[in-house]
């Protein structure tokens, strides 16, 4: 298949889901093919809402545009109601919704959606330490100086709200954050920790940890994937060569550690055997990563030829072998994703971050759409 009939297959799917879903957000399938649904509790919705605005931008229907607008519209109802919002993933929520709404059709009430949703990621800035705390209230003891790399994915929304209103505080807070992150996240070998642990009063280093990992000194491969393409967007927020580079070295360890088919399992220190889990969704993140990544190489760089390469050969595997193709029974993009291996929640199944990172790599190959991480043009 090429990537515009794995386009249609798609829409095929999302048009589907549309009716199934209703109201509600889907995140994560049970094994049986069908997402469980969700109701702003979470922090995965605005995979949803991304998934229908890139939708709507590749086929203009108004059915999908109709269903876009409603999910964004419920973001507003969140934010006022105060709902799920104590966590480091407000970017992850609206970016994909608010901006992304914004970004497409110019929605003025989005826009200030969107820097409202920046006001609220910053109340998880921690002036002691100087970073942005991912899990748990303010002073708690396990968790009060505890960053993830994750949150790399939510620091372009706060690029974007300086970039907006004029205010330097946000992107100064994501570059302070983006720069603890390449220090203390990304290890010697060009692998990572999935979270680190600093002296909430001091900001003093402790010790690296995860949560979603084999073990804590493994390498959770979606983590890896979060630091591929946050890096490289952090490159495209400060043109700071660093961020170029880190970017480089950790999706090139991400490479030289997939197996044959070129789509990662869940850790790349778990034991590589019959029944380990794979992680389709940081395969889909990662080629996203790239994309973003080739944007910023210049012509005569090595590296480019071996990324672009990489790109053909996981989204080849992941077209081939991991996608639904549009099957009616299938409510997902992808099969083999995992959410938590370790903590036995859905180790091999539909995963909607990664439906969404599957769809922004087509739509950024088919038509060089980059998704809502930063505004365009």
């Amino acid at each position: 298949m090429n990537w515009t009939d794995v386009i249609e297959h798609t829409l095929t799917t999302t048009r589907l889901n549309i009716k199934r879903f209703g109201e509600a957000f889907p995140i994560v399938s049970m094994g049986d093919g069908k997402y469980h649904l969700t109701d702003h509790t979470n922090w995965t919705e605005g995979f949803w809402s991304g998934i229908l605005w890139l939708s709507y931008e590749y086929s203009q229907d108004p059915e999908i545009h109709a269903a876009a607008t409603r999910t964004t519209e419920s973001f507003h109802r969140r934010m006022i109601d105060g709902q799920a919002l104590d966590h480091h993933d407000i970017g992850f929520l609206y970016s994909l919704s608010a901006k992304a709404r914004w970004i497409t059709g110019q929605d003025e009430a989005s826009r200030l959606l969107a820097v409202e949703a920046a006001d609220m990621l910053m109340k998880r800035w921690r002036s002691g330490p100087q970073l942005f705390q991912a899990w748990g209230p303010e002073g708690d003891e396990e968790n009060g100086g505890r960053i993830i790399i994750d949150c790399l994915m939510n620091l372009p929304l706060l690029c974007w709200a300086s970039e907006q209103t004029g205010d330097p505080v946000y992107a100064r807070a994501a570059r302070t954050q983006a720069e603890k992150s390449r220090r203390f996240l990304v290890r010697g070998d060009d692998s990572s920790y999935h979270t680190f642990y600093f002296d909430p009063q001091t900001g003093n280093a402790l010790r690296g940890g995860t949560a979603q990992g084999y073990q804590d000194g493994s390498t959770w491969t979606r983590g890896q994937a979060w630091g591929v393409y946050g890096f490289a967007l952090a490159y495209r927020s400060f043109q700071e060569p660093p961020y170029l580079e880190t970017s480089k070295r950790m999706a090139r360890y991400f490479l030289e550690h997939l197996p044959a088919d070129h789509v990662a399992y869940w850790d790349f220190d778990a034991p590589q055997e019959e029944g380990t889990p794979r992680d389709s969704s940081a395969s889909a993140i990662v080629v996203c990563g790239l994309l973003e990544l080739l944007e910023h190489l210049p012509e005569n760089d090595p590296d480019r030829e071996y990324f672009r390469e990489a790109v053909t050969r996981s989204m080849d595997s992941l077209m081939n072998y991991y996608f639904t193709a549009g099957n009616p029974s299938e409510e997902g993009f992808l099969r083999h994703g995992s959410y938590s291996v370790r903590g036995n929640s859905s180790p091999d199944d539909f995963m909607i971050w990664g439906d969404y990172f599957f769809l922004e790599a087509l739509l950024r190959l088919e038509r060089g759409v980059p998704g809502y991480w930063y505004e365009r043009g």
